[in-house]
């Protein structure tokens, strides 16, 4: 069958950028093995407009931030479900200096409509260490992610537009039309399989830096009504559960969990709250994260048929839909990527072979 796009891979990229140039009246075919790459599945599913340990407005944060509400409220009336939480971030301060800051900038546009209410004294005392105060923020929540997933994965079964399969790259054939893949030929394939991005033949040469992060599960007692993020998120999903992470392990790159991490994030949880908690589960995956922090979005720079969409890491939630909706601009009128993410910043990684080559 002939398709204007393929796309490999269903975690969270795969199935935005395919909703998108479906909506834009393309011919999407995705191929998915989803017990390879379980990133999207095992994650917190924040969206979060200040970040880190320093407590700063993330990156392109009003860009996103505008559009990915939006986004994800539409598609969950298209697929008949419910996966976005819109729910406050409570955010405790470490000192005084830091409630000092947010109250000015609490009056600052450039993070006013992010900010729900600055405290300057215990708030949240009964459930958190919070002596001075914290900040509570707005335009925020998480996103059920298997929900997504699982949804949407059988929207594209009912429309027949998924193959459930690993993508076998020796079955691939460039030709002068685009591609042909088992029968099936498109104008272009496009690649958001995630970590896998490192057994790519096409891709491999982009300095990804896959992270492993472990979660945790916990049921508690008490009732939680807003997210608690300091050192450690803890995120109440419901029936007394809370989703509490992350951990960051570059050397282990497995979904294997590990009493390590278990240990770690319980003492970050106990630093954090004052109430009692049991573990009742606990996961593991590999996050696409790269060099540079930014996102790999462009076409491969000798193999016009060839695209990637990957390495949104940590933030893929709120990433994902702003830059799928750039780069189907990109793919059908020609529009121009934002350089930053754009894999141009990369292509004299590709090259640098080749000059060596030809220098001698």
């Amino acid at each position: 069958m002939k398709y204007d796009f393929i796309i490999v891979g269903q975690g969270i990229a795969g199935t935005v950028l395919s909703d998108h140039l479906m909506s834009a009246g393309l011919e999407v075919l995705v191929i998915d093995n989803s017990e390879l790459s379980n990133s999207s599945r095992v994650a917190g599913g924040l969206y979060n407009p200040i970040t880190g340990r320093k407590m700063v407005k993330t990156w392109r944060a009003d860009d996103l931030f505008n559009y990915l509400q939006s986004y994800y409220t539409k598609l969950e009336e298209k697929l008949e479900a419910a996966f976005l939480n819109d729910k406050a971030i409570y955010r405790p301060f470490f000192s005084f200096e830091e409630l000092n800051e947010w109250m000015g900038k609490s009056i600052e546009p450039e993070y006013a409509s992010y900010i729900k209410e600055v405290f300057g004294h215990s708030e949240y005392g009964n459930h958190v260490n919070d002596e001075y105060g914290g900040l509570l923020l707005n335009r925020c929540g998480y996103l059920d992610t298997v929900t997504l997933l699982d949804t949407y994965r059988k929207h594209l079964d009912v429309l027949s537009r998924l193959k459930k399969e690993a993508f076998d790259f020796n079955e691939l054939n460039l030709t002068a039309e685009g591609v042909d893949y088992k029968g099936d030929s498109a104008r272009r394939i496009i690649f958001a399989d995630g970590q896998l991005l490192r057994n790519n033949s096409f891709f491999n040469w982009l300095p990804l830096k896959p992270v492993k992060g472990e979660l945790l599960y916990v049921r508690v007692e008490e009732p939680i009504d807003v997210i608690y993020n300091r050192g450690v998120f803890v995120i109440p999903i419901g029936d007394g559960i809370c989703k509490v992470g992350s951990t960051y392990d570059h050397n282990n790159l497995n979904s294997v969990t590990t009493k390590e991490a278990k240990l770690e994030l319980t003492k970050r949880l106990k630093d954090l709250v004052n109430f009692k908690f049991e573990v009742v589960d606990q996961k593991a995956g590999v996050r696409p994260a790269t060099k540079d922090r930014k996102p790999f979005i462009g076409i491969h720079p000798a193999h016009d048929q060839i695209g990637i969409f990957n390495g949104f890491g940590t933030k893929g939630v709120s990433l994902v839909p702003y830059f799928a909706n750039q780069f189907v601009g990109t793919l059908t009128k020609g529009a121009e990527l934002d350089p930053e993410v754009n894999i141009r910043r990369f292509f004299s990684l590709y090259w640098k072979p080749f000059n060596k080559k030809n220098n001698g």
